[in-house]
């Protein structure tokens, strides 16, 4: 049987050796913790139209496609199995607000090499395998099997 695996996009918004993040709020899923710009990949949308996207959507600036570099990719199973892409940016146009205040209560700059503790355990170890140049992983998968 073939999967149909939720494609998703996180955005690193990159400033000096400091990290854009949210912290999700009234979503149902990981409220209180600090997870980065990200969405689901809409049919008929490549990652990166969707990246584009969800940055509007969320941070309320424009990105240029050339400005989005893939970093990571996450073969990640939790409740369900996703493919989820990790991309860098550090050049956009506007100034970064919390366009989405009914999903985020916080929208602040964190140092990257001290992430908040109540940072999302798959989100962590993206961040952390981009520092580390590792560009693939698989994350919440019984590695006993």
């Amino acid at each position: 049987m073939r999967n149909k695996l939720p494609i998703t996009t996180h955005i690193l918004f990159l400033r000096d050796t400091e990290i854009l993040l949210l912290r999700r709020f009234n979503t149902g899923y990981e409220d209180g913790s600090y997870s980065v710009v990200a969405g689901h990949v809409d049919a008929g949308e490549s990652v990166t139209q969707a990246a584009v996207r969800e940055i509007m959507e969320e941070a309320g600036v424009t990105v240029n496609l050339k400005n989005l570099e893939i970093v990571h990719i996450m073969n990640r199973k939790s409740n369900d199995e996703r493919v989820d892409f990790f991309m860098t940016v550090r050049q956009w146009t506007g100034e970064i607000v919390n366009a989405e205040p009914n999903k985020c209560d916080d929208l602040s700059w964190h140092p990257i090499a001290n992430l908040p503790g109540n940072t999302i355990p798959y989100v962590r170890h993206a961040i952390e395998c981009f520092q580390n140049g590792i560009l693939y992983s698989e994350f919440g998968w019984d590695k006993s099997k």
